[in-house]
């Protein structure tokens, strides 16, 4: 009998995207032959499993769920290859399970919701089933549960954006309505002093370019510079932006009017951040046609 390394293992597993122990198991059963370990695992888990997780998931859905107290939640993004698949009831029902999970086990991390127990086997088996079900890779990018200091509120627009709210207050439609208004103009933190450094040297260093190219002396581009950035963190700030049912005050000014306030949210906007693949549609008919052609 062959010896099973983990190293064997680890590189079964990035050529099927099986668990770790189905490449265990079929390993030991192919007695070390790679390949045959492959066709095994792709009888088992359906040969649509194979090599899925080399393919690009910049599509999916955000899943918020918060539970009865109100005060516990979770929000969870979910990828998969194609719009088409998001809409699939299956790929649905696995997103809501992934929110309820977060919110009530805590995991550290997406391994450790990879190893929670789900229906008959584990969160990373019913994945991976359904990969080989659908055939998309589907893939779990982040996701952050909230312990209320207030009572939490979502917003959800068509599945790809979501926002979940941590506030206090009395009013309850302050929370739905800072979570429409984060929706809609995407703030980038809480208050000025929560932007990342890194935006604002990124704006910095175009203010800058902008106040060499105006000629100015170098005090007033300095100042440029400086009104540049304060304009900016006013305008990625959710406190110091205009709230969108009503442009004339702050988002701050209406919760100080509602005797409000809100703790903390969480922004998810599907696929941000992942580059997609675009296809040449016209280009690759035309392939198609002269491979024909040959």
């Amino acid at each position: 009998m062959a010896e099973i390394t983990a190293a064997m293992v680890k590189v079964l597993r990035e050529k099927t995207d099986a668990p770790m122990m189905e490449c265990k198991k079929a390993l030991t059963e192919a007695d070390g032959d790679m390949d045959k370990a492959e066709e095994i695992l792709r009888v088992k888990l359906g040969s649509k499993a194979s090599k899925a997780s080399t393919r690009v998931t910049a599509e999916g859905l955000v899943g918020i769920y918060i539970d009865a107290t109100g005060k516990l939640g979770s929000i969870v993004e979910i990828n998969c290859e194609t719009d088409f698949v998001a809409k699939n009831d299956d790929f649905i029902a696995f997103v809501g399970n992934m929110g309820k999970l977060v919110a009530e086990k805590n995991p550290a991390d997406v391994a450790a919701l990879s190893d929670l127990p789900l229906a008959d086997g584990t969160v990373e088996s019913i994945r991976t089933a359904l990969i080989g079900k659908i055939g998309e890779n589907v893939s779990i990018r982040r996701f952050q549960r909230v312990a209320a200091t207030g009572k939490l509120a979502s917003y959800l627009h068509g599945g790809k954006i979501g926002v979940l709210v941590d506030y206090s207050g009395d009013d309850d439609t302050v929370g739905k309505d800072v979570a429409m208004h984060i929706a809609a103009t995407k703030p980038k933190s809480l208050d000025e002093s929560g932007v990342p450094a890194v935006d604002v040297e990124r704006e910095r260093s175009v203010a800058k370019a902008k106040a060499i190219e105006s000629g100015k002396p170098a005090d007033i581009a300095e100042k440029m510079v400086e009104g540049s950035i304060k304009k900016f963190l006013k305008e990625v700030a959710l406190l110091s932006q205009p709230f969108v049912k009503d442009p004339d005050n702050t988002v701050a000014a209406m919760l100080k009017a509602k005797s409000s306030a809100i703790n903390s949210f969480q922004l998810y906007i599907v696929g941000e951040g992942i580059e997609k693949k675009v296809n040449d549609f016209a280009a690759e008919v035309a392939a198609q046609a002269a491979a024909a052609g040959r």
